[in-house]
């Protein structure tokens, strides 16, 4: 009996091809589209699970706030000394290790020489914690010695070759030597940081690398990735409930005014495998993703499947009037409606499973673009564990029977005498349930276009906004202690061609993120008030504000005339709020206090963007440290000349002179502009291509349905060109219904994109408004859709000869 339903399903796919194809062509689309939106979400979900311990590790995080309970910073790093006590204050903890990233780093090694920028310093038990493969040396003995090293497979391919990289010695940083000890197999892709070279832990206690007393006694340095393994079972709250009393243990009160430390700083224990999706710390390893991400694409997953099951519910059953005879003979002899509903839902079932078959060689085709698009590496394999597989073999039978369902119970319904009599009309199923499932279908479409035209736009506004100052042309490069000691006669030089408007030095630049807090106080008669908003800082040289272009509103800028001004200040607008004051020209001269330096605001610069939209102008001071106490990461260049390369040429050629153990490596300041936002425009490609598949998949269906309802009403139609309608009005008459469809599916769908969109805006300190016009070019562009959709099947009917469809009467 199975077998001669098959062949039934069978020869009624091949008898009706026209709708059969489109229900095929569609549900293929769509699972397509689920199964690399499913490969994508399992990717996500997926980071740092490799680890055999997984479940187990942590990484401790730590909270700053201003007393009053306010949370003014959180990082994902820890000072060294937390590291230190942890072992011996938590016996429970059975390993605890750390990263330190070293930056971007220049290593030598011959005449190879690189700017490295994935290389950490790692405790030696680092693999006892983390599962990565070592595959050269011991992992265990590797990083225990000071000045070792270990390199992932790519990096000993980079420097050695087909070389034996073991023992050989590599120039790091241009000071140090470090041997090489070990090669291990790179971090996988789903990890959250990808360490290329690992520098030993112990190397740190040199003094002048850091040195053993500040590895001990420094609570301020808050740069160590800090990682836990605790027991099976062992819930990180009860360590977490200890930490307050642990913080006032070990560090001073005096540095908190007499007051517990643990009133002003919180360390947090965060689940690695929470890292990639929940963690929005202010310090990362690398860039995380976003838990709301995998909602959306599970939600655009869900709307293409449902639409493509639409399509075949609505098909199905207006395919019902062809079949109807079929049905009544099936009855007369013998058929009940248990064993018709079973017949109808097999053809549901078998069209999805070749559906899905298909589908998953699309799959494996359209991964590639998949993971252009998306920046990642995602294979099939992810797909063929049994947690998965065995769901995804289950879903055509879930799909086919949701999507048949209903077309099998009403065709099963069918009278047989009056079918066979003709007494019977067949409408093909209920005509109000399928204009609902027509109404949902565009709903949704019209849901998708809005949200586009959305993200579009606030994309725009991000990249062409005015940041506050000018990153047209500047040329930015990191700052090392081996740069230090050649800067001035590399500026200098520099200047002296007129290619080169201005260089400067900061301790970081727009596009980074402001970090720091010192404490802020404003003096009156001698006393001192404390500030209780956060205000930032950026260590800077005189040239910064001129370099950037950043107008300066009240006073001064720092100046190489007046001594003093290592002692003095210049702070933004939002600080001078911060403070109290009206205006900037009340907070000029103004007697104030950062951290341990003393002095008075000799001005104000306009506020600008130093970091991406996401985040609010914050108050910000410039400090002018003493030679002494210098702190530069990078330093920028103003090319003042139009023609880039030759620039780049010369300043390359300089470069060399002064620093010839640096590799020449630059950005361009406007490019890192837009990598703040390349996160968001991946999502916003992918996203996008999506919905139109949707949109696509929802036309198809509206294409069948048009057509087969406009053949239904062929003689109809015949009639009214007999009596003198023309192909305008019937076209007309043919659309009408359609497009009240989609006016109705404009009026659902309006309310629920802007509350979506509202919500998804809030997640950006600078924002767009949505505006009104947005909902109006959705619903034409969907009706427009619908109508050229519906036109191509009406038009064609409406120029057939009215001879030939009325011979029969």
């Amino acid at each position: 009996m199975i077998k001669n339903y098959f062949k039934i399903a069978w020869r009624n796919l091949m008898k009706y091809k026209f709708i059969s194809f489109i229900n095929l062509f569609g549900l293929t689309v769509g699972l397509t589209c689920c199964l690399l939106i499913t490969t994508y979400i399992l990717d996500e979900l997926s980071y740092d699970r490799y680890n055999k311990n997984a479940d187990n590790i942590y990484r401790v995080t730590r909270t700053f706030n201003n007393g009053n309970g306010a949370v003014s910073l959180k990082l994902s790093t820890v000072a060294p000394a937390f590291g230190y006590y942890f072992p011996t204050d938590f016996p429970e903890i059975q390993k605890m290790t750390r990263l330190l990233d070293n930056g971007l780093t220049p290593v030598r090694y011959g005449e190879k020489k690189f700017n490295e920028k994935s290389i950490f310093f790692a405790d030696e038990n680092l693999f006892d914690v983390f599962t990565v493969k070592v595959v050269k040396g011991s992992p265990k003995k590797a990083l225990t010695d000071p000045f070792s090293m270990m390199l992932s497979e790519e990096e000993a391919t980079k420097y050695f070759g087909d070389e034996d990289p073991i023992d050989k010695l590599v120039r790091v940083n241009s000071q140090f030597d470090f041997k090489v000890t070990g090669v291990y197999k790179a971090f996988p892709s789903n990890a959250h940081m990808h360490p290329g070279m690992l520098l030993s832990f112990s190397s740190l206690r040199d003094s002048v690398l850091y040195g053993e007393e500040a590895l001990r006694t420094s609570w301020g340095n808050n740069a160590f990735f800090t990682y836990l393994l605790l027991p099976d079972k062992f819930t990180a709250q009860r360590i977490e409930a200890q930490f307050p009393a642990f913080v006032d243990k070990h560090m001073d009160h005096k540095d908190y005014q007499g007051k517990n430390p643990s009133l002003f700083t919180k360390l947090e224990l965060q689940k690695l495998t929470d890292i990639h999706l929940h963690s929005h710390t202010d310090y990362e390893a690398e860039q995380n993703s976003d838990i709301s991400r995998v909602y959306i694409f599970s939600i655009i997953a869900l709307f293409i499947l449902l639409i493509a099951c639409i399509n075949y519910v609505n098909l199905s059953t207006a395919r019902s009037a062809l079949r109807a005879r079929e049905i009544g003979i099936r009855k007369v002899i013998g058929a009940n409606k248990k064993e018709l509903i079973l017949q109808f839902l097999g053809e549901s079932v078998l069209i999805c499973w070749v559906a899905t078959l298909l589908a998953f060689a699309c799959t494996y085709f359209s991964l590639p673009l998949l993971n252009t698009v998306s920046g990642k590496s995602i294979s099939l394999s992810v797909l063929l564990k049994w947690q998965v597989i065995v769901p995804l073999l289950l879903t055509p039978f879930f799909i086919g029977i949701v999507s048949g369902i209903y077309p099998a119970l009403f065709m099963s319904s069918y009278q047989p005498i009056k079918t066979l009599k003709g007494l019977f009309k067949v409408n093909g199923g209920s005509i109000s349930f399928r204009k609902a499932l027509v109404v949902t279908q565009f709903a949704v479409s019209i849901i998708l276009i809005i949200t586009t035209i959305v993200v579009f736009q606030q994309l725009h506004y991000m990249q062409k906004k005015s940041l506050g100052f000018d990153k047209d042309r500047i040329v930015t490069m990191s700052y090392t202690n081996a740069i230090s000691k050649q800067y001035e006669p590399f500026r200098n030089e520099l200047l002296q061609d007129v290619a080169f408007k201005d260089v400067t030095r900061s301790s970081r630049i727009p596009t980074g993120r402001l970090l720091d807090n010192m404490g802020a106080f404003l003096f009156a008669n001698d006393s001192a008030m404390p500030i209780t908003t956060d205000i930032k800082f950026v260590s800077v040289d005189h040239d910064f504000v001129s370099t950037f272009g950043i107008p300066v509103k009240q006073g001064r800028f720092f100046s190489r005339n007046y001594g003093t001004d290592t002692s003095s200040f210049v702070v933004n607008e939002s600080a001078v709020k911060a403070m109290g004051f009206k205006d900037a020209g009340e907070a000029v001269n103004k007697e104030f206090k950062y951290g341990n330096t003393k002095g008075h605001i000799i001005g104000v610069i306009n506020d600008f963007h130093f970091e991406s939209m996401h985040q609010p102008i914050v108050p910000m001071v410039l400090l002018l440290l003493p030679p002494s106490q210098v702190y530069f990461n990078n330093f920028s260049v103003k090319i003042a000349s139009s023609n880039l390369t030759a620039s780049l040429n010369h300043l390359s050629s300089i470069w060399t002179k002064y620093f010839p153990e640096t590799p020449f490596e630059y950005h361009f300041l406007d490019d890192q502009f837009d990598k703040l936002y390349d996160s968001e425009q991946r999502q916003a490609t992918l996203f996008i291509s999506f919905a139109c598949i949707a949109i696509f998949i929802a036309c198809l269906g509206l294409f069948g349905l048009s057509a087969f309802a406009i053949t239904q009403r062929i003689k109809e139609i015949g009639v009214r060109k007999v009596l003198g309608a023309n192909v305008n009005s019937i076209v007309g008459l043919l659309s009408k219904d359609f497009l009240i469809l989609v006016a109705v599916a404009a009026i659902l769908a309006f309310p629920v994109a802007w509350y979506a969109m509202h919500n998804w805006l809030k997640d950006f300190a600078y924002r767009i408004d949505i505006q009104w016009w947005v909902f109006i070019v959705a619903g034409v562009l969907a009706a427009l859709v619908a109508f050229f959709t519906v036109s191509a099947q009406a038009l064609r009917a409406a120029v057939a000869d009215p001879v030939k469809s009325l011979r029969s009467e």
